[in-house]
């Protein structure tokens, strides 16, 4: 079942990653400088943090299995409209569908670690779905690149939309809903009601912070080696994956720190914090990325930094499913989504205003800092976690999954 949720977010990341391989194309065909890029790329963020308010409670009342399918239905469709567009207006509104329907990958996968593992197995199970974002984007410069030097920049959307469709049909095959959730399946907590829950709007704070760095570096990092190093699309998909492979890495870090702790007897929410805290120190490698002359130290401390984010993201994920049952968790996702997406859309305005004025250097020295913040907010706005009320099912037990000595 995670293996699904894996796949699903290699494409999802293949489709959302199609643009920043072929942009140094778009760009110069579409005669866009870097601030018409930003609101491109905004227009995608934009769709994706507003629907994610709505996809969280949306899978959570349809299921993990019908919900799941409508997403990837969406964007997939999205993805093959790409080979319409004229210009920079035109891209946008497919970026914005796009961005629709990719909002409900992470409630969704969130979901499904919620329904089918128990507390100490969810950060590994977070990091092997999550890893799939990772692994798409190191797909994505060879395969792009390739398709496009092949057969044009228009094919590259239309082959990675037909990939959401294998996919869907693989999906409503095999996933199904565990029977004791399905026994114990009760309606989810009303959004109104999580929005003023303490742990919910912190957590959503912190996301602001956190997951702008990681659309930095997905959006514009093949831009980047164009522009200060000189890459052509060849050098990118020969060289682009590179910190995206070692960001693959960061999952598992992130799925090994917390539980570590917790063997150790540190209490779950600690344990996920200090995880976080440890991670968002290793994204203040982007800072010597970018004051090195050197393309090779560059990419190698991005790389770094990126694991870190991964492995933040991670324990992130868990953290969610710790907190709220299996019936409420993907519109917690999704809320704090929303989140993560204002800020990544504001930062991503910033990040083309500065670049176009001034340089990249100041874009990744903020881009190492303010992961900090994120893990400042854990420690001291979260507070306890909710108590959460896990029903039992005759004859089943805890839904919540296997127990385990000192739970």
């Amino acid at each position: 079942m995670i293996s699904l949720a894996f796949f699903a977010t290699v494409v999802n990341y293949l489709d959302r990653q199609t643009l920043s391989v072929v942009a140094p194309v778009l760009l110069d065909q579409f005669h866009m400088d870097s601030v018409d890029y930003s609101r491109v790329v905004s227009a995608f963020l934009l769709a994706y943090t507003l629907m994610n308010g709505v996809s969280g409670p949306l899978i959570d009342r349809l299921g993990t299995r019908s919900g799941y399918a409508l997403c990837m239905l969406w964007w997939s469709v999205s993805s093959m409209l790409h080979v319409f567009a004229r210009g920079a207006f035109s891209l946008g509104v497919f970026r914005f569908l796009l961005g629709m329907g990719e909002a409900g990958n992470w409630p969704a996968g969130v979901k499904v670690v919620a329904e089918w593992f128990p507390e100490r197995e969810r950060a590994l199970a977070s990091g092997i779905f999550n890893s799939g974002s990772t692994i798409g984007v190191i797909l994505a410069p060879p395969i792009i690149a390739f398709i496009v030097l092949q057969v044009g920049w228009r094919a590259a959307f239309l082959f990675i939309g037909i990939l959401g469709f294998v996919w869907l049909i693989a999906w409503l095959s095999i996933y199904k809903t565990p029977h004791e959730t399905a026994l114990s399946k009760r309606p989810p907590q009303p959004v109104l009601k999580l929005l003023r829950m303490r742990f919910v709007w912190s957590f959503t704070l912190a996301k602001v912070f956190l997951d702008p760095a990681w659309y930095f570096y997905v959006f514009w990092f093949p831009e980047y080696l164009k522009q200060v190093h000189k890459f052509n699309l060849a050098a990118i998909g020969k060289y682009a994956w590179i910190p995206f492979f070692v960001a693959a890495l960061g999952n598992v870090l992130g799925g090994f720190l917390s539980p570590a702790f917790m063997r150790r007897r540190m209490e779950t929410a600690k344990a996920r914090k200090l995880a976080v805290t440890i991670c968002t120190l290793l994204m203040l490698f982007s800072i010597p990325a970018v004051l090195s002359p050197s393309p090779w130290v560059a990419t190698g401390c991005v790389a770094i930094a990126m694991a870190g984010y991964t492995g933040a993201n991670v324990t992130m994920l868990a953290f969610t499913a710790d907190a709220f049952s299996k019936e409420s968790v993907a519109s917690v996702w999704g809320l704090a989504s929303m989140g993560a997406g204002f800020g990544g859309m504001l930062f991503t305005l910033i990040a083309g205003g500065v670049i176009q004025h001034f340089s990249y250097a100041p874009v990744f020295v903020g881009f190492g800092i303010i992961p900090l913040v994120c893990s400042t907010m854990l420690w001291t706005l979260t507070g306890p976690l909710p108590k959460r009320e896990e029903p039992s099912v005759k004859g089943l037990g805890s839904v919540d999954g296997p127990s385990y000595p000192g739970d």
